[in-house]
């Protein structure tokens, strides 16, 4: 592993991203979105015209699933083969697919051995993981572990702002039906024993930010 892990977990529009990869940048750390790849997964097998009903049909498409992800911060990036997937893998297309991705056990156990992989090759002094199941599964002896959470309007109205090919009531629905979703596969709403939680419904972004700094730092110096 990296010299420091940070795991943070998270429900949607909790700001998980955003705030772990501006953190990352301030500690000189890597940074690494698990959530990127569930969306690569399901954008991959819609590509290749899989029946996501299908788990073994999803499963095989495992096979061809050449994944790639940037953790230098400054860097970032998501390509699937020599498709850059970045931006592709936000749409609502591809957002609907995840759930069909996520709630195989099978999957979830190839990619947690894929993000333990990514944070084996980081360089520097650290790595921020970022997800679902980080705290708990993913990288349950990390240093730091955080759930970063916040009341459902407000991550409803973040969310909203951050997508503008939707209304803001699909916008809603959609994250609503992600939480329901994952909620039945992982539970990332309660904080495991050791797991800091940091509810950021009355902070703003620079303020949300700093508070995951100081908790890495605290628990590294």
């Amino acid at each position: 592993m990296a010299k420091t892990v940070i795991a943070v977990d998270g429900p949607a529009g909790s700001g998980k991203s955003s705030v772990s990869r501006a953190a990352a940048r301030a500690l000189g750390f890597g940074y690494q979105d698990t959530g990127a790849a569930y969306r690569a997964l399901a954008w991959h097998a819609l590509q290749q015209g899989v029946d996501l009903d299908d788990p073994s049909a999803v499963l095989a498409s495992w096979d061809t699933f050449d994944y790639a992800i940037g953790t230098d911060p400054d860097d970032y990036f998501v390509r699937v083969g020599d498709t850059d997937v970045t931006e592709a893998i936000r749409t609502p297309e591809v957002t609907a697919a995840v759930a069909h991705i996520a709630k195989l056990p099978e999957v979830r156990e190839r990619l947690v051995q894929l993000f333990r992989q990514v944070m084996r090759k980081a360089d520097g002094q650290g790595i921020i993981t970022e997800g679902r199941d980080i705290t708990t599964v993913v990288a349950p002896d990390a240093e730091v572990r955080i759930l970063l959470t916040a009341d459902e309007s407000v991550r409803m109205a973040r969310r909203s702002a951050e997508v503008t090919t939707q209304s803001a009531a699909e916008t809603s629905a959609a994250l609503a039906r992600r939480d329901a979703a994952d909620a039945k596969v992982v539970d990332f709403m309660n904080a495991a024993d050791g797991v800091t939680t940091l509810d950021s419904t009355d902070l703003d972004f620079d303020q949300t930010v700093q508070a995951v700094v100081d908790l890495a730092r605290a628990a590294t110096h």
